[in-house]
């Protein structure tokens, strides 16, 4: 069976292929790829905290509070990125176009159903 941290290094492959595609879409907002980027700093400061909980703590990661949540607040920054960034883009996009306004869709089915 394949080692957890093989699994691990080859996972990142397929991750850099998706963002080597979406840094070449125009479509695709900034922000939000900033915050696919910032996955990338989540995994590359996970790692050497989990070697130093195992050193320094004989434990996992996840068992040494601080360390953990100091970690995970690089995937929480990231994701909000990623929100803010698609968010911004479905902003502009109903600017430019105020015909296809969610609300407008929502109101216009509901009177077509009475």
């Amino acid at each position: 069976m394949i080692s957890k941290e093989t699994l691990f290094a080859l996972s990142l492959f397929p991750y850099l292929g998706f963002l080597w595609f979406l840094s070449r879409s125009p479509q695709m907002p900034r922000l939000a790829l900033y915050g696919f980027y910032g996955t990338l700093v989540f995994v590359a400061v996970t790692i050497p905290a989990g070697i130093y909980a195992q050193v320094h703590y004989g434990k996992s990661l996840a068992n040494v509070d601080w360390l953990h949540g100091g970690a995970e607040f690089f995937l929480t920054l990231a994701n909000i990125l990623v929100v803010l960034g698609f968010r911004q883009a479905i902003i502009q996009k109903q600017q430019a176009n105020p015909s296809t306004s969610p609300k407008q869709d929502l109101s216009s089915s509901t009177l077509s159903q009475e």
